[in-house]
């Protein structure tokens, strides 16, 4: 955890999700400022729109950030890479394909690489090709998700065991309690998407931070598993839409256009939840509050922290 922190030049083991194409300059800033590393997405975004995102966060905040770039969603692989190293980004997550041939032009430049897996294998081939930290997300998480659909808690220390790059856990974090596991598993940090969604600072539209609040545990479905487009969402009228085109064999093209960045802002920026789609994870069900990033990271490390003593001092009354 300390070198995680020390190596990316942060407070807290906390790193944003990149929420593609939603990602914006206000929240990526507000996670940098509380202590953790703010992510802006890149999803299908035009290179001129990264571009001014890029520029707005870091008139926001003088602390580290990071650009995640999705790299078989993207039309704009080049161009993208390219404002990377243009602005200076200290950081880059790579996720949605095969990291291997990008990871050393990155490097070339000191660019620090994350790149975000789903099994062992991947994880594996990641640290061969000089990736600098492993994210592993469990199929709890939000948004694209990996057909294997490994669960976060036996993912994390099998790949702990496989690799030597510090490992960040996602998928299922949301609060202190679930710092403190995933720690104990051996995690380095976490990363977290759909917590960060129902804070003061996200700019998203009320519907979907009303969703997340009042999701109960079972209020987020994986669709596209047909169309081989894993995806969890949040449970909505156009949620249960796209099940039922899926029931009906709908083709896999119709299907990538109707779960496109397009549809997806549609839900979370305009509140159309019967006509777009919000991503939502499993830890929806804990969510309560809608709190300052900052407040929300002081009581995660504060709550964490009484975890761990607890456990501590239950291990010694009984040693």
């Amino acid at each position: 955890m300390r070198y995680l922190c020390e190596f990316l030049d942060i407070d807290y083991p906390i790193l944003q999700g990149g929420m593609g194409n939603i990602s914006n300059a206000p929240l990526t800033a507000a996670v940098s400022e509380a202590g953790g590393l703010g992510t802006i997405g890149a999803g299908t975004m035009e290179p001129q729109e990264l571009e001014a995102i890029i520029i707005d966060t870091k008139k926001r905040t003088q602390k580290p950030i990071a650009v995640n770039v999705p790299i078989k969603v993207t039309p704009y692989l080049k161009e993208v890479l390219n404002l990377i190293i243009k602005h200076e980004v200290p950081v880059v997550s790579l996720s949605a394909g095969n990291p291997v041939p990008i990871i050393p032009t990155l490097k070339e430049h000191g660019i620090k690489v994350i790149t975000v897996t789903a099994s062992v294998k991947q994880a594996v081939k990641a640290e061969q090709a000089g990736a600098d930290i492993i994210v592993a997300e469990g199929y709890e998480a939000a948004g694209i998700n990996s057909n294997l659909e490994l669960t976060t808690l036996t993912l994390i220390p099998q790949i702990i065991r496989a690799v030597d790059v510090p490992v960040v856990a996602a998928g299922g974090v949301g609060d202190g309690k679930s710092l403190a596991a995933l720690l104990t598993l051996g995690a380095s940090g976490v990363q977290m998407g759909t917590r960060l969604i129902a804070t003061e600072e996200a700019p998203f539209h009320q519907a979907y931070k009303q969703a997340l609040l009042n999701a109960k545990d079972n209020d987020t479905v994986v669709v596209g598993r047909s169309v081989g487009q894993v995806r969890r969402v949040m449970k909505t009228p156009y949620a249960e839409e796209l099940l039922e085109k899926e029931k009906a064999g709908v083709p896999p093209e119709e299907f990538a256009e109707m779960t496109s960045e397009k549809y997806h802002k549609i839900g979370a920026i305009e509140g159309k939840l019967g006509q777009g789609f919000i991503n939502g994870g499993q830890v929806s069900g804990l969510v309560s509050d809608v709190p300052t990033v900052a407040q929300l990271f002081a009581s995660m490390i504060e709550d964490a922290k009484q975890r761990i003593s607890q456990l501590h001092n239950i291990f010694q009354n009984e040693l």
